[in-house]
């Protein structure tokens, strides 16, 4: 492994469409990290590589996520394999859990896994993620479950992973975080934003007690399903530009 994360750029050397892949992808890690999501060197964020292989881009394994660049980023096959000359190592965790539904999904050409403290506290309850904000309102007619099976290592896992996603765009895999899949980077982000941030309110609000929290009306409950589905769009479209933004100022370098 490299001593630095300076990696020589990639940007001359490959199509303009995986460069956009890859600054929108390193986005997602510094946004990760500005928003204190992060869990050291472990989850991953991956971006399915423009073109006709099944290649995906996935971070060093080693490095933080506010460190992360377009050009470090590592280019992987569906089996594993490293296909470009680097210095860096990829998680095998990270390579078990995105290879599959990377595979399976051909709409998912981003997929974002999180380790945060209010996204395991709520994977670890027995109800899971409760109607009870709007956020959540947004992020449940989106959301399935996955058991949990222990770090993702095993290969057999992966079949079972992608069944329990199905067509939805966020997974909550019990006891372990959360994670969600998009067909640009915005919409990736967005469902992530909405799915974290639901999950620190039921936290919040399960200080409380149980007994004290408010339900949303099924009524409600139903709008907001008919609804959310373009204003998420909607809501990506307009949010994308400033998060850019936001690193520009906050955490500059990402697109190097």
């Amino acid at each position: 492994m490299a001593d630095d994360l300076k990696p020589v750029s990639v940007k001359s050397r490959c199509s303009a469409e995986e460069w956009k892949a890859r600054v929108e992808l390193a986005a997602l890690y510094r946004l990760v990290a500005l928003y204190g999501w992060d869990d050291m060197i472990f989850t991953h964020i991956s971006a399915r590589v423009p073109g006709p292989e099944h290649h995906f881009l996935i971070n060093p394994y080693g490095y933080f996520f506010d460190e992360i660049t377009a050009s470090s980023l590592v280019k992987v096959d569906l089996d594993g394999n490293i296909v470009e000359p680097t210095d860096y190592m990829i998680n095998p965790a990270g390579f078990t859990i995105h290879s599959a539904i990377h595979a399976a999904r051909e709409d998912a050409k981003f997929v974002l896994h999180v380790h945060t403290d209010a996204g395991i506290a709520v994977a670890s309850t027995k109800e899971g993620l409760l109607p009870i904000s709007q956020h959540a309102l947004i992020a449940l007619p989106n959301l399935a479950y996955h058991d949990y099976e222990g770090i993702a290592l095993d290969l057999d896992e992966r079949e079972r992973l992608v069944k329990d996603l199905g067509d939805k765009k966020a997974l909550m895999l019990w006891n372990h975080g959360t994670l969600t899949v998009g067909e640009t980077a915005a919409q990736c982000w967005m469902m992530i934003f909405y799915l974290e941030r639901a999950c620190a309110i039921q936290v919040m609000a399960s200080a409380q007690g149980r007994e004290q929290m408010r339900m949303a009306p099924d009524h409600a409950i139903e709008t907001v399903k008919q609804q959310q589905a373009v204003a998420s769009g909607i809501g990506a479209m307009l949010a994308w530009p400033g998060c850019l933004r936001k690193l520009d100022r906050e955490s500059p370098g990402y697109d190097t």
